[in-house]
């Protein structure tokens, strides 16, 4: 018996001083409040008693006052919504728009301290608008980019067109600022930059964002490359046009992509001053008619925080489309700019079809909730997106979305404090889009009771020197007491005095306060501040802690200050509340152990051994190291391919293999490849998921070498050996033919040449000679 209750006795032991201290510490909040307004703000356990007569603390929890003989007189007021507008998501349709998240407005009524949740939907509508603006770098170096872009204008509508039914295409180009050092100040040179080059224009926008996308071809063509000297290039001007003016033909409910074109790198704030242009960038439209950028030598570059903010506000997601030797740099960029991503381009722009595809899916395929004005107000994101309830968690991320397919978050939101402001209004929105979700808040600052139509002004339980109202007495100028007895003239008596001195003391007080009917006010630590010291004489100051990133104690989460020293929380320790007990934070995915093994966990965070070449946040990170890849394959081949030299029961103990038609592409999973018995190559990824198990995906095909048929490459051979053979043989027999026949044609041509007489031999002489005399006409004598 004694055995049995020993477990249960180290439990209870262990659970109930917690258990009363955080009860405790709900109940001095509080007890710490005088005020109805100021008890139901300080937290959500807050309740407070307005009955006439209570000779208890008025700011309690519920629990307790009723306890105490309250109940019917406790103020306690809740959370109310009403929603003002709630479409339904939806497609397309006709005329119709696009809805994409849900609720669109709410007004909600509440309570400081204490969050109130709701639900959100988000769905990726099919057919949903795209306007999309190319900006192209059009100096020299881009010229064989312009050509291409030019022939693939069509190209890039109709694979758009697959996405989306409600698609526009535009088109703006640039170089550089028209001064030096940017460009040659040279007269000729200013003119003709370079060969078939036009003059220097730092923006020029070309093609506003038009449905009829053959335009776009006819745009490209017609616009002339020019140049400039530097290798940067004033990128930063043209975006922040093209973001901002009207001109460009930007749609109110559209997904807004701009493509960034170019082979250099950019030009930021404070380069301007290279060609003494200081003023700085106003972020507003300065085009001309003719679609040009006026300011170009009057104002200087954005800055990439302008940039991004400008980005941000007008919600245009941007790809950087750059070459391989420039792809570092704005990928580095596209980290501090909202909703945009970089890609590789090809030297001559022949991929930007794809390159287009692949980062709007990218894209589109993800929401990101992000929150407008929740200054001093916490806002936080729950779901399991589109996976498993189990995977249920704090995210404002979902990945992997396709077009129809809807992801339910639920939202909480708390208001940490009262302002001057009780009303107040904050957003929230997909990273990329228009749309958004308006939340007008009503705080709930004072209780009903407060109000001026309850008040009861020199009311005879508070001595005729206070104002009654929520059941206590606020006492008038120069009184103070809980029914306002007592008057400031008093504070000098002795025996109330005497009340107000520490023991082994002989300061009033502390020094810190004035001694008012035998109680000690304190007075605040600075003349224009509103925190004051605290306890019975004084003699604590709750604001001289030790702070923690920049937190007096960390922060309300980590702990708080009492008289000087940090009381922490459940979880944090050390004289600033600094430092996390637990280890959670070090636990390796990979292995399930505190910093893989590889270090030592101190204050929740991973100091790895300077022996090992692991290093990371939970030292899993090892570039140097083989991975995953040797010990799964034979898994691989085993679990999925039925070879290799595992056994059944070897083969049955590998878990979390599945086959996939294809390989998803994701920055988390490491990829591996195997060579099998049959000369085949297998592709697969591992990742590690929140239970620390390894999940496997194995492509279906392999990549197999063609067999190769010895017989076929014989008979071949000879066939071919044969054939050649045979073909020398003719074109010999046809040589010596074609030989023959002009012999022949030489042989009977000289024949006929030939002066044959038929009656004689030419060589024969006859025995008898006759001579003729040519003067002779007559016959012989």
């Amino acid at each position: 018996m004694m055995l049995f209750w020993q477990p249960w006795l180290l439990v209870l032991l262990t659970v109930l001083p917690f258990t009363l201290g955080q009860s405790s510490k709900k109940h001095n909040i509080c007890q710490k409040q005088i005020t109805c307004g100021a008890c139901i703000t300080a937290g959500e356990g807050c309740s407070w008693c307005s009955k006439e007569v209570f000779p208890h603390k008025r700011c309690d929890s519920m629990k307790t006052l009723m306890r105490l003989g309250c109940d019917g007189f406790i103020d306690n007021p809740d959370h109310s919504v009403a929603s003002v507008k709630n479409d339904t998501v939806k497609n397309a349709n006709g005329n119709q728009q696009a809805i994409q998240i849900q609720p669109q407005k709410l007004r909600i009524k509440i309570r400081p301290n204490k969050p109130y949740k709701f639900k959100l939907v988000f769905r990726l509508a099919e057919d949903y608008p795209v306007d999309l603006y190319y900006l192209m770098d059009l100096s020299n170096s881009m010229a064989d980019d312009k050509e291409k872009l030019a022939s693939l204008g069509n190209l890039i509508a109709a694979d758009m067109s697959k996405i989306t039914k409600d698609f526009r295409l535009g088109f703006g180009s640039f170089v550089d600022k028209t001064v030096s050092p940017y460009i040659s100040i040279v007269q000729k040179k200013m003119q003709t930059p370079c060969a078939k080059c036009t003059k220097a224009y730092g923006f020029k926008h070309q093609l506003t964002l038009d449905l009829n996308t053959s335009l776009f071809a006819n745009k490209v063509y017609e616009a002339p490359v020019s140049g400039n000297l530097d290798s940067p290039e004033g990128g930063f001007d043209a975006i922040m046009q093209s973001i901002v003016c009207d001109d460009i033909g930007w749609r109110d409910v559209s997904r807004r992509m701009l493509v960034f074109s170019t082979d250099s790198d950019f030009h930021y704030a404070g380069d301007g001053k290279l060609g003494g242009i200081v003023i700085p960038n106003d972020g507003h439209c300065h085009l001309n008619k003719a679609g040009e950028y006026t300011l170009t030598d009057k104002q200087d570059y954005p800055s990439i925080g302008q940039l991004a903010n400008k980005i941000q506000e007008m919600k245009v997601n941007v790809i950087f489309a750059v070459t391989s030797d420039q792809l570092e740099i704005y990928q580095s960029l596209s980290k501090f700019i909202e909703g945009s991503t970089a890609g590789r381009l090809d030297d001559d722009s022949s991929n930007i079809v794809s390159l287009i595809r692949k980062n709007y899916q990218k894209i589109t395929s993800k929401v990101e909730l992000n929150t407008i004005g929740a200054e001093n107000v916490t806002v936080k994101f729950f779901s399991s997106c589109v996976g498993n309830s189990s995977d249920y968690a704090e995210t404002n991320i979902c990945k992997k979305l396709k077009i129809g397919e809807e992801v339910t978050f639920d939202v909480s939101i708390e208001v940490h404090s009262c302002s001057s402001e009780t009303q107040r209004s904050i957003s929230i929105y997909p990273v990329g889009l228009k749309e958004k979700l308006t939340i007008d808040l009503d705080m709930i600052c004072e209780c009903e009771c407060e109000k001026p139509k309850y008040e009861k002004k020199n009311y005879a339980l508070c001595n005729n020197s206070g104002t009654y109202e929520c059941g206590a007495c606020t006492c008038n100028e120069g009184h103070y007491g809980k029914y306002c007895e007592c008057d400031g003239s008093d504070a000098s008596d002795e025996e109330a005095l005497a009340k107000c001195i520490r023991p082994n003391s002989t300061t009033a007080c502390s020094g810190r306060g004035d001694c008012v009917c035998g109680i000690c006010d304190c007075f605040p630590r600075t003349t224009s501040s509103n925190e004051t010291y605290s306890g019975d004489y004084c003699e604590c100051d709750d604001y001289s802690c030790d702070y923690y990133n920049g937190k007096l104690c960390g922060g309300e989460e980590r702990g708080h200050c009492e008289c000087g020293l940090c009381k922490c929380n459940d979880g944090f320790k050390n004289s600033d509340c600094g430092c996390a007990t637990s280890n959670d934070s070090c636990i390796a995915l990979s292995t399930g152990l505190i910093c893989n093994g590889q270090g030592q966990c101190d204050c929740g965070t991973c100091k790895c051994f300077e022996t090992t070449l692991y290093r990371g946040p939970t030292c899993e990170e090892c570039p140097t190291c083989p991975g995953k890849c040797n010990e799964t394959k034979a898994c691989v081949q085993c679990s999925i391919f039925q070879t290799g030299q595992l056994t059944i029961e070897e083969c049955d103990k590998c878990k979390n293999i599945e086959n996939v038609k294809e390989l998803r592409d994701d920055e988390n999973l490491k990829h591996c490849r195997l060579v099998d018995e049959d000369d085949c190559i297998v592709f697969y990824t591992y990742e590690y998921n929140n239970k620390s198990e390894l999940l496997i995906e194995v492509k279906e095909k392999k990549s197999c070498p063609t067999s190769v048929n010895v017989i076929a490459i014989v008979v071949g051979v000879i066939v071919g050996i044969v054939a050649v053979g045979l073909a020398l043989l003719l074109i010999w027999k046809l040589i010596t033919t074609i030989q023959d026949h002009r012999e022949l044609a030489k042989f009977e041509n000289e024949r006929n040449k030939a002066q044959w007489n038929a009656g004689e031999n030419p060589i024969y002489k006859p025995c008898t000679t006759v001579f003729k005399n040519p003067q002779y006409v007559g016959g012989y004598n």
